[in-house]
């Protein structure tokens, strides 16, 4: 289906968040350009949580049964103490967790999902995919949004809209607020072959052990072949004001008083790489002009409610929905799709700070400001 007279948007970054905005728009019937600075699209080799509110959206999108083979559908959540093994609460997540939610809960690769995404965009003429595209700044006209690339490029369109990522220079000239927050929460990731894992005993289950400053999820990825493990510490040394912070010495550290069986899951991640988690407090004022921002680059949350991911397929539905609509009035669509995404995104951003003082043993926040 072509429809050429329609206005295009310049989509800035080609992640998940990036590509699913842009399949949106192009199921609308409206054009949609990506500009991803990156030479070529790609994601991160781990594991990605989608629940049933992802999973709604991926439906929408068409492409849910690209994902599905290779998902794992785990039988429940399992939460236990990483100081004893002991088993705290589970959460079921069979027939009666989907009749609840409408969908079931899955996870996936994260390169199975972003790859997903982008062999339905390049289904469609509507969408245009360009690598090597850093947008360096940008012009509002009014009429018009151009964005400027690093290599002088220019591409004009109805609207910008920043998916480019917690670092986002989009929400610098949107917002200016600086950088994200730094929680001083730090995390080791890797995947190994399911055959390696010596504990098979939560092998069906999307498994999370806490302890005092730290937590170790797992779950299957690639049918049930892989094992996907996150260990996360709370830095000792950035609580101290220490700048360099985060090494394996305090992962080591950090894990040392849990059970063995535990311990042993630390030789499953990278010691090599690890993540520094950011975030930012709820803000408004995502829409400046025919500007907006969609997923981290608008609303960065901390890991412990498994919704950036999520919460970014929302606002591309959300986003293309309004823009639909309002095809006329593209500011005035934009406020709308800020306005319907900001109080839920907001809530999730606030609950993962306290999820992640519950699963720390921190007591949550609440407490902590007692």
């Amino acid at each position: 289906m072509s429809n050429t007279g329609q206005p295009e948007f310049i989509i800035v970054g080609g992640g998940i968040g990036g590509l699913a905005t842009a399949l949106a728009l192009a199921r609308r019937g409206l054009r949609a350009r990506v500009l991803e600075k990156a030479p070529e699209f790609g994601e991160i080799g781990y594991g990605i949580q989608l629940g049933p509110n992802a999973h709604r959206m991926l439906e929408w999108l068409g492409v849910v049964q690209e994902i599905v083979p290779t998902a794992v559908f785990p039988d429940k959540l399992t939460l236990l103490d990483a100081l004893t093994d002991q088993e705290l609460l589970h959460v079921s997540l069979g027939p009666a967790y989907q009749e609840r939610f409408k969908a079931p809960y899955m996870v996936a690769h994260r390169r199975d999902l972003h790859g997903a995404l982008l062999g339905a965009c390049r289904q469609y003429e509507q969408i245009s995919l360009h690598t090597a595209k850093e947008v360096v700044r940008f012009t509002d006209r009014g009429s018009s949004v151009v964005a400027i690339c690093a290599d002088g490029s220019e591409h004009e369109g109805a609207a910008l809209i920043g998916a480019d990522g917690m670092w986002s220079p989009v929400r610098q000239a949107v917002i200016g607020d600086g950088p994200p927050r730094v929680s001083g929460h730090v995390s080791y990731r890797g995947v190994v072959p399911v055959e390696n894992v010596k504990d098979q005993n939560h092998l069906n289950s999307m498994a999370v052990w806490c302890g005092p400053n730290m937590h170790m999820v797992q779950y299957r990825l690639r049918g049930g072949t892989l094992m996907n493990t996150v260990a996360t510490v709370v830095s000792s040394a950035f609580k101290r004001g220490v700048t360099d912070f985060g090494g394996p010495e305090e992962l080591i550290q950090a894990f040392a008083q849990t059970t063995p069986q535990t311990r042993a899951s630390l030789s499953y991640v990278n010691m090599d790489k690890n993540w520094a988690l950011h975030d930012r407090d709820p803000v408004p004022g995502w829409t400046q002009g025919n500007v907006t921002l969609l997923g981290d680059a608008a609303h960065p949350a901390l890991q412990y409610l498994a919704q950036g991911a999520c919460m970014a397929l929302e606002d591309a539905v959300v986003l293309s929905s309004k823009l639909a609509e309002g095809i006329g009035d593209i500011h005035g669509a934009l406020l709308a799709y800020e306005k319907a995404r900001y109080l839920r995104t907001a809530r999730v951003q606030i609950m993962a700070r306290s999820v992640g003082e519950y699963i720390h043993c921190g007591g949550g926040r609440a407490r902590s400001a007692q």
